[in-house]
């Protein structure tokens, strides 16, 4: 493993919280979100007690892919606001304790960047993926007077920026090593982009698509160079920084220089399965010819949480201190904790293991009142991918009150339709509610911040691995979930559990533990 510099201080300690920037707040009116009204919604960021917020692509783009076909690095959409509005935005919520990362698109750019337009028009730059002549397998057919085609990333609006080839062919010229000029090129350029918007006070990246630069890269040793000489830099330059990638194999992108991976439902050997394991986010909603899988927290009781568990070890082990894994709520690309079989009132108990796990909790904007995945919703910027994939279900308006839209924006045009269950979750009725979703996240939130044994370096020792999950933190702290909807027991053995400091439905009987359905608890031990 790369000799980098110890992570920020600040990271340990992190609660991740993923803004979807076009559906957050919106303070103009004209039905998209934007900065401004991210901005004037810090204080329930800082009264719920995130302190680390990730924001989806808000760099000028055609929005062909929601923003991940980016037209400029260097400035913002307008629909946002200005690169100004966006370093009042960070500087408040620095007022707030927050820190504010953006999501950096690495891999590939829009068609319409200039650099494409370039290139497509020159033959001579290498700045992405071209063969000189026909059309390839996989490739698109040159918009400009370039012979030959491009190779994409993602949809075919997304040129795929050259960072050469693991393995090159005389049979296929354009696999260019990854020395070559148009990689070395990108490299250069992407150190540009990030020393642009760290120098403006951001704290750092979410990378998108993480593994895909090089290509033909068996293990990925190619592209884990990559980011083995941007994080040396990094260290170099912006030590307090932190990149996060979305690659889902910790063991991987930890020591290739990432500071934290997510646990995502694809990536690694086996495809993603520790998260879609735990809370698939999946079922009846996508379709990616997955094999079937009953996950743990499905209420129906078929599911185990050892993949999981078997998975977090293995990456943990091989990370060691080097980095930390991050496991999300829910993201923008798959269906919300609320969706398919489970309820709302399975969610107090997803929010209970992931928030004393020993990992980095990420929480998708709306996931802490329980807003839930929308079903048949129009095609929004790129966002169906298949028959029964679409992501707009996951990114509707954020619900604040029972105002237009929610609260969301006074337009008749929103971003995408509220939720139009009349008793859908906002958060002005949870904040009137001490009992409700929202008290109890805040309140999980703050005894992990104030209780380092519940955070990433307190040691866990799983007492029941089934319904229910039993587990200690730090050698003090009983953990009790039930995600199944009959009540359930198990011995406790020599553990005995006192004062509760967060409980619903569980008891114990001796040395047997009882958990109701969708039952929790957090326990001080007795010594």
């Amino acid at each position: 493993m790369s000799s980098f510099r110890p992570a920020p201080a600040w990271l340990a300690d992190a609660v991740f919280y993923q803004i979807y920037p076009q559906s957050f707040a919106d303070s103009n009116g004209d039905g998209i979100g934007d900065f401004d009204g991210i901005r004037e919604r810090l204080d329930h960021l800082a009264w719920l007690g995130v302190n680390t917020v990730w924001l989806n692509p808000c760099f000028a783009s055609p929005f062909g892919d929601a923003g991940y076909d980016v037209a400029d690095y260097l400035n913002v959409a307008p629909r946002y606001g200005s690169n100004d509005d966006l370093a009042r935005l960070v500087d408040q919520a620095r007022g707030h304790g927050i820190r504010v990362l953006l999501d950096l698109v690495a891999g590939h750019t829009s068609d319409r960047h200039p650099w494409f337009t370039a290139s497509a028009d020159d033959p001579d730059d290498h700045r992405y993926i071209w063969a000189a002549e026909g059309r390839p397998d996989g490739f698109v057919a040159s918009p400009g007077s370039r012979p030959g085609a491009y190779l994409p990333n993602f949809f075919t609006f997304q040129p795929a920026l050259n960072f050469g080839y693991a393995r090159t062919d005389p049979a296929e010229p354009w696999r260019q090593p990854v020395d070559a000029e148009g990689p070395r090129a990108n490299r250069e350029a992407l150190r540009t982009v990030m020393d642009h918007w760290l120098g403006l006070g951001l704290s750092g990246f979410r990378v998108d698509m993480a593994a895909s630069l090089v290509k033909d890269d068996p293990g990925k040793t190619e592209t884990s160079k990559v980011w083995t000489e941007l994080r040396h830099w990094l260290d170099r330059t912006h030590p307090d920084a932190v990149i996060l990638s979305e690659w889902g194999e910790p063991e991987v992108s930890v020591p290739a220089g990432f500071h934290t991976d997510f646990f995502l439902q694809f990536g690694g050997p086996t495809d993603g399965l520790a998260l879609r394991s735990l809370w698939s986010n999946g079922s009846g909603t996508v379709n990616l010819d997955w094999d079937p899988l009953d996950c743990f927290f499905d209420p129906s009781g078929k599911g185990s949480p050892r993949p999981f568990v078997e998975a977090w070890q293995q990456a943990s082990a091989a990370l060691g201190d080097s980095g930390f894994i991050s496991l999300p709520t829910a993201n923008h690309d798959f269906s919300r904790l609320n969706c398919g079989p489970r309820s709302a009132e399975q969610l107090p108990v997803a929010f209970v293991f992931q928030l004393t796990w020993p990992t980095l909790p990420a929480i998708y904007y709306g996931d802490e009142i329980g807003m839930r995945y929308i079903p048949d919703l129009p095609d929004t910027e790129g966002s169906v991918l298949g028959p029964a994939y679409n992501r707009a279900g996951s990114r509707t308006p954020m619900q604040w009150d029972d105002g237009p839209n929610a609260g969301f924006s006074t337009s008749d045009h929103p971003y995408l339709p509220v939720d139009p269950d009349p008793g859908r979750p906002t958060v002005a009725a949870q904040r009137a509610d001490d009992t409700s979703l929202l008290h109890l996240v805040r309140r999980l939130i703050a005894l992990r911040t104030s209780t380092p044994e519940l955070g990433p370096d307190g040691s866990v020792e799983v007492v029941h691995a089934g319904y229910p999950f039993v587990h200690v933190r730090g050698g003090r702290y009983l953990v009790v979930v039930n995600p199944r909807e009959e009540r359930t027991s198990c011995p406790l053995g020599d553990l005995r559990p006192g004062r509760a400091l967060e409980a619903s439905g569980v008891v114990t009987d001796g040395g047997t533990l009882t958990a109701e359905a969708f039952g929790y608890g957090i326990f001080e031990l007795t010594p």
